[in-house]
């Protein structure tokens, strides 16, 4: 599979744009004032205790407390409570050792929130969910600094292998080279792209991190809540992270200081990629250029239509998400059932595309053409979860139910990505409704009338064209020539293509608009 990564830098932001196959996958917006984003470290402090709930509302700085239940408690929740005191407390980073800090015994599992956070103190909290809605943040106290190859996860000695390395043997090498190589007090999670990697470059990644700690470490000293205490790397060089690999082929920029970050980040991951990165400055937007402007304005809105005829109808509502598959014009046979499967086919990588997209979280309930066969439903389902493996979002696809439904899960981290793809319309303000365009005149008539009888001499009227031409008609018999005549005052007539089709203003000797 061919993949593009299109980097947007403007005033704002930078946009980021995933294509697989010069198709429009992911669309990434980082504000230039962007915070509480995943993975960002606070010292927060504990505002409210809610034993019902058996969670914590915590002040990080958002004008809504942050939310933090008891399950997103590290075991090590005491360790970090004693730690977060401890950094606050000294002068120094070198006074602080963390090699050999003393971790306290793990919380258990089936605790209360107030048996912990007793006091309501400050603690270091990592951002799970960015604010949603009227929702703050959700915190997580299980903290982790996530690298090219591994994962650091401080306050615990674990070392685990991710599990989609299928080779035993290569499950092993990698456990004992971290093993050799972890220091005290920090727990590794060993990522799949570090399958066939050597020591050196494994060890180098680790390195980085613990570096990045000591950093926390550093910001920690001093620090009054609520304080940002570490930002995750800008969204550029994190989806390079999760993303790079043989597939990956071009990497595409039009700023020059994020193209040579992302030239160096490149050169220290994977040497031999360097030359995907591409400058871009031919003066065109790059958006433009790549055919991501005319995807995004096709992609997003209600309706969805596919190549086929067929198409997808997008609900949201606060709970869950509603797509409706309807076929259209479509039809590869006389045989409706093979129609209906077809057209399902189709639209189900359709609706994986979309959920990756508009990174669509929560409840999704598709509500596909009704098949009769089970191994036709059963196909679907299984095709469905073939489109959704290059997900990186946690996702879960059901069975379709008897009533012909199939509910998807997948994970919500940010808020959905919603482009207005639609305009009010000038002419109804949305309401639908417009005056009849044959009572038209006679309402230019009458506004006519009320400014020549107040007063107003040698007036011009700005119309749309296809409005001018009516007026103007005909050398002796035109409306213009009828209305001059009748209020005895010379009357100009101008079309202008800006105005909408029942659109016109009055203006003046001076040029000004005569505002009724």
């Amino acid at each position: 599979m061919n993949k593009e990564l299109i980097i947007n830098v403007g005033s704002t932001g930078v946009e980021i744009a995933l294509l697989e196959d010069k198709k429009l996958v992911e669309l990434h917006n980082e504000k230039a004032d962007a915070s509480f984003a995943v993975g960002d470290l606070y010292l927060g402090k504990v505002k409210k205790l809610i034993p019902g709930l058996n969670a914590a509302f915590v002040d990080v700085g958002f004008e809504k407390d942050a939310f933090l239940h008891y399950t997103d408690l590290s075991p090590y929740a005491r360790s970090i409570l004693k730690f977060t005191q401890a950094a606050m407390a000294v002068k120094d980073a070198e006074s602080l050792d963390f090699s050999r800090f003393q971790i306290e015994p793990e919380i258990i599992k089936t605790g209360k929130i107030n048996e912990v956070l007793s006091g309501k103190p400050n603690i270091l909290v990592q951002i799970l969910k960015e604010p949603i809605a009227a929702k703050g943040p959700r915190l997580s106290c299980e903290l982790s600094l996530p690298g090219r190859f591994v994962v650091v996860t401080p306050f615990n000695d674990i070392v685990a292998v991710s599990k989609k390395i299928h080779s035993s043997d290569e499950r092993k090498r990698l456990h004992k080279i971290v093993e050799a190589i972890k220091p005290k007090n920090f727990g590794v999670i060993v990522r799949t792209a570090a399958e066939g990697k050597n020591t050196a470059e494994l060890h180098e990644d680790l390195l980085d991190l613990v570096e990045s700690w000591k950093t926390i470490q550093n910001n920690l000293i001093g620090a009054t809540a609520p304080a940002k205490i570490m930002s995750e790397q800008d969204k550029t060089t994190s989806i390079l992270r999760d993303l790079l690999n043989a597939d990956f082929n071009r990497v595409v920029i039009n700023d020059k200081n994020i193209y040579n970050d992302t030239r160096s980040y490149i050169q220290k991951v994977a040497a031999d990629k360097t030359d995907i990165v591409v400058y871009h400055n031919n003066g065109s937007p790059i958006f433009d250029t790549y055919g991501i402007t005319k995807q995004v304005k096709s992609s997003f809105g209600k309706t969805v239509n596919l190549p086929s005829g067929a198409y997808l109808i997008i609900e949201h509502t606060e709970a869950l998400h509603v797509i409706d598959v309807n076929s259209g014009y479509k039809s590869v046979s006389n045989n409706q059932e093979e129609n209906a499967l077809e057209t399902n086919m189709e639209a189900a990588e359709e609706i994986a595309r979309q959920l990756r997209l508009r990174d669509i979280g929560g409840i999704i309930v598709v509500d596909f053409i009704d098949m009769k066969l089970p191994d036709n439903k059963k196909k679907l389902q299984e095709a469905m979860e073939g489109f959704m493996k290059a997900d990186r979002a946690k996702h879960a696809v059901l069975p379709i139910s008897k009533f012909g439904l199939m509910q998807i899960t997948r994970q919500r981290m940010r808020p959905e990505v919603s482009i207005n793809t639609t305009e009010t319309c000038p002419c109804c303000n949305g309401t639908g409704k417009v005056s009849p365009t044959l009572l038209l005149e006679d309402d230019i008539e009458k506004r006519l009338h009320y400014l020549v009888t107040h007063q107003h001499k040698n007036l011009t009227l700005v119309v749309h064209p296809i409005l001018y031409s009516h007026l103007t008609k005909g050398l002796f018999t035109s409306i213009r020539r009828k209305w001059r005549k009748k209020y005895k005052t010379p009357i100009t007539i101008k079309p202008s293509t800006d105005y909408y089709l029942t659109e016109y203003h009055f203006f003046d000797a001076n040029e000004e608009e005569i505002k009724l």
